[in-house]
């Protein structure tokens, strides 16, 4: 369902990605785990081409991008299969809630308002937040902001979800309400790529665990493996660091 074969990006003389291998299958969920720096977000960032790699070929259900020949076209029809929900929320904050999640559904999927407000309803009804539609974003907190987020990505019914650290912005006690949100998308099969620091969250959610580190992956396998059996010395030395904040069950 998605192939990540050898790809690369530099910035400046910063070789960031250096020759990523990933495979997805169909409804699977993966965690991408890893220190500050290792990549995960710019690996994130060029599946949908808010970066471009410079090296490298992405596929996503039947669209193939190589790197070195790729066209707008080409950008335009991956981006169809891939939603973002960014760690910064990334909300339009002249917008209400609805008119966030009905902006994607209309402008790039050219829905009528009548139809993209229907969806819009039904996935806001999913993250919590049908009573909120009229509220705009300086009126929500950061839990509530980042659940619109979620929604304005389910509305679009891409093949694939990618999280770039969710909870990251929030203070600790808004993290379960966003956790419980993506556990319940995961729930329905949707296929999810995620970027965190929950380790525990990850362990619980997880199909499968990615160990990134200074720009390639290191290991990767089940969570019993990744979080009780490593192989690697740099995953053990990580998830040991990690260990307290092994706190929340899902």
């Amino acid at each position: 369902m998605i192939e990540i074969e050898g790809l690369k990006k530099k910035f400046g003389h910063n070789e960031v990605l250096k020759g990523i291998n990933i495979h997805v299958e169909k409804g699977e969920i993966i965690s991408i785990l890893g220190p500050s720096g290792s990549g995960k977000t710019t690996l994130l960032r060029c599946l949908n081409y808010l970066e471009s790699p410079d090296e490298g070929q992405i596929v996503i259900d039947d669209v193939l991008i190589n790197a070195r020949k790729v066209n707008k076209k080409d950008i335009y029809q991956l981006r169809k299969k891939s939603a973002m929900v960014f760690q910064s929320y990334n909300l339009f904050q002249h917008k209400t809630v609805l008119q966030n999640v009905i902006e994607g559904l209309v402008v790039v999927q050219k829905k009528s308002v009548k139809e993209a407000k229907e969806k819009a309803l039904e996935v806001l009804q999913k993250v919590g937040l049908k009573n909120k539609i009229d509220a705009y974003p300086s009126q929500l907190s950061g839990g509530q902001q980042q659940r619109v987020g979620i929604a304005r990505a389910l509305a679009l019914n891409p093949e694939v979800i990618l999280f770039d650290e969710p909870t990251s912005a929030l203070d600790p006690e808004l993290v379960g309400e966003v956790l419980e949100v993506i556990a319940k998308i995961a729930r329905e099969g949707k296929t999810m790529i995620i970027v965190t620091h929950e380790m525990n969250f990850a362990r619980e959610i997880s199909d499968r665990i990615i160990f990134m580190d200074n720009g390639v992956v290191i290991e990767e396998g089940i969570p019993q493996q990744i979080f009780t059996e490593q192989k690697e010395e740099r995953t053990r030395q990580f998830l040991k660091r990690m260990t307290p904040e092994l706190d929340y069950s899902i």
